[in-house]
């Protein structure tokens, strides 16, 4: 038979891989045919997240110039460049325009198309829009994907699982918040991808806490008020009357950083510096392992701040007080915060120009207000600060900060799991909302229709309501008869929903501390409890311990998923083509097969 590929996700994950598997095929692929099975019950490229079937309202958080799902000199792979259009340049819009997710979608369909269409002859793709329901077969030999609807289990040479963003069975906490409103007549919204969110039960006028306010929350606010009829006059909103209250904190209790608003220009900072292979190759080796907060976090500050200054001293001098090599070598020799901090409080003058990364990860720390009005006109004016600062080119070491963070992460990803206070750091400071919509927020707040409660929000149930109060402002609290959890659930293999997940987790593939599946960082290969890669399944994604920033990226930074992707497409040709030898060889010395004899699968 054939050989076979099973691909068990058919998003931007999987079109990548695809994408990939296209680029190195001529080189590493020679074989009889091949045969490669897409299962998505969502349709090709744009998978359930970019799919057409959504509200237009909601838009990317990334500019049209800045998305892209083609690889560039930039990429450090092994198999060959294959440069593609960007979002703007094949949609035909403004490189700023912040596109609807619809448009997202049709590019990605696009991606998809492309991919097919470059595969060498006898290499065919088909699709099962359906369910994966579970994988089984011997570690040796051929698999068998079991499909929803389907009697029979679609057999593969190799699987894999490209799943991106799962749902998830409700925590402990999330579970009895749920028992409760069930008990008290209330509306609990567990975390959830908003546009699935059936928000009808939130009705006009009345109260809604809303816990989490990165872009699950920005989503929630375009559906809960430009998609009930309000409308914006440049920077006040005009209500339509259907819209709820909504009452918003979290950890943090401010917005994620508004995304940058000015091109880069000139040179950019030599990256990696601090933290690159050789580090990462440093801290895999140690016997005893690592600890992220004492052995990496310190290396991802050095080299955060090693970005920022460089262009501070290389492009506004003026605003420094010694000189950029001499700076460099200090900086370079200092050790620990205090040797830094007194370098820098010597160097730079204006605090304006000095990098604190602990601030912009947590601003409202210890601060505290008098009354809940005061602290709206005080986060109305940090959400202006923010945005007249990203949008000011007189700030841009804050860029270079952005293109070091995505350096970061290119590296941190071959450590695997490192534990899930990163990734909300990396995404409040480098993937927050167009300023757009944090001008929206503004005009929100004014009109009464969003409410700040503040850091530290903490939600009970109690008296038949929910009950928020935070740190910010002591002795306020709000109650309310909705609440919801705005933010995607947590990628666990223990709770995720899908239930081939939850098989393999019964078949024995390991999970990290944090509940994600390990897979090996060289290829993607599954691990299980004994740290043995499966020979014929790999993972992809935000559910392993190997997961990148997104399944598309900025051009010219490097793009850390386009690298796995493009290992696990060699991985796979590289099996299969070995596979289709061997049973060549085998069918050579057994000779001819008997007349009527059943056609037998590759070992």
């Amino acid at each position: 038979m054939r050989p076979r590929l099973v691909i068990v996700g058919a998003g931007p994950r999987g079109a990548g891989l695809l994408e990939r598997i296209a680029a190195n095929a001529p080189e590493l692929y020679a074989g009889t045919g091949l045969d490669i099975h897409l299962v998505d019950p969502h349709p090709p490229g744009a998978g359930r997240i970019w799919r057409a079937a959504q509200s237009p309202l909601l838009w990317m958080n990334s500019h049209a110039e800045d998305v892209t799902m083609f690889t560039d000199e930039s990429v450090r792979m092994s198999g060959p460049v294959r440069e593609g259009p960007t979002l703007h340049e094949w949609a035909g819009l403004d490189g700023r325009t912040f596109a609807d997710r619809q448009i997202q979608g049709r590019y990605l369909r696009h991606v998809y198309d492309r991919a097919v269409a470059d595969l060498p002859e006898g290499v065919t793709v088909h699709h099962h829009p359906c369910r994966a329901l579970r994988v089984s077969g011997p570690r040796e030999g051929r698999q068998q994907v079991w499909l929803e609807g389907r009697r029979s289990p679609l057999p593969a040479d190799l699987v894999v699982l490209a799943l991106g963003h799962l749902d998830a069975d409700l925590d402990p906490e999330q579970t009895a918040l749920a028992a409760y409103a069930d008990a008290h007549g209330l509306v609990h919204l567990p975390p959830d991808f908003t546009a699935d969110s059936d928000l009808s039960a939130l009705r006009p006028g009345e109260p809604v806490l809303v816990r989490g306010f990165g872009l699950a929350f920005v989503d929630l606010m375009v559906l809960l008020t430009e998609g009930r009829g309000g409308r914006y006059d440049k920077d006040t909103y005009l209500p339509s009357g259907r819209e709820p209250v909504l009452y918003v904190g979290s950890r943090r209790g401010v917005p994620y950083h508004s995304k940058i608003g000015y091109d880069w220009t000139g040179e950019r900072p030599p990256l990696p510096r601090f933290l690159g292979p050789g580090e990462v190759d440093e801290l895999r080796a140690r016997p005893g392992g690592f600890d992220f907060r004492r052995d990496v976090w310190p290396l991802v500050e050095k080299e955060l701040g090693f970005a920022h200054y460089h262009r501070l001293f290389t492009v506004h001098p003026e605003r420094t007080a010694i000189a950029w090599r001499d700076f460099e070598e200090k900086y370079a020799a200092a050790e620990g915060d205090a040797e830094t901090r007194a370098l820098v409080s010597a160097a730079v003058p204006d605090p304006a120009d000095r990098l604190d990364l602990a601030a912009l990860d947590r601003p409202l720390d210890g601060v505290r207000y008098g009354s809940h009005e005061e602290f709206q006109e005080g986060l109305r004016a940090h959400v202006e600060e923010d945005l007249s600062r990203r949008h000011d080119p007189r700030y841009s070491p804050d860029l270079a900060v952005f293109l070091a963070l995505l350096s970061v992460y290119g590296q941190l990803v071959r450590l695997g799991d490192i534990g899930s206070w990163w990734h909300g750091f990396f995404s409040c400071l480098a993937s927050g909302p167009p300023g757009p919509r944090l001008r929206q927020l503004l005009a929100l707040s004014r009109a009464g229709v969003v409410r700040f409660v503040g850091a530290g929000m903490t939600v009970t149930a109690r008296d038949g309501v929910f009950r928020a109060s935070a740190d910010t402002v002591p002795g306020f609290a709000v109650e309310a008869r909705a609440l919801v959890e705005a933010r995607l659930p947590e990628p666990t293999v223990e709770r995720a929903r899908d239930a081939l997940l939850r098989e393999l987790q019964t078949d024995g593939a390991a999970e990290t501390p944090e509940g994600l599946l390990r897979v090996d960082p060289v290829d993607g290969r599954i691990l299980n409890g004994g740290g043995l890669p499966h020979p014929r399944r790999f993972a992809l994604g935000p559910f392993t311990d190997g997961r990148t920033p997104g399944a598309f990226t900025r051009p010219r930074t490097g793009g850390p998923a386009f690298r796995q992707n493009d290992a696990t497409a060699r991985a796979a040709l590289v099996f299969l083509r070995d596979l289709t030898d061997r049973s060549a060889r085998s069918a050579r010395s057994a000779g001819p097969s008997p007349a009527g004899s059943p056609e037998e699968s590759a070992p």
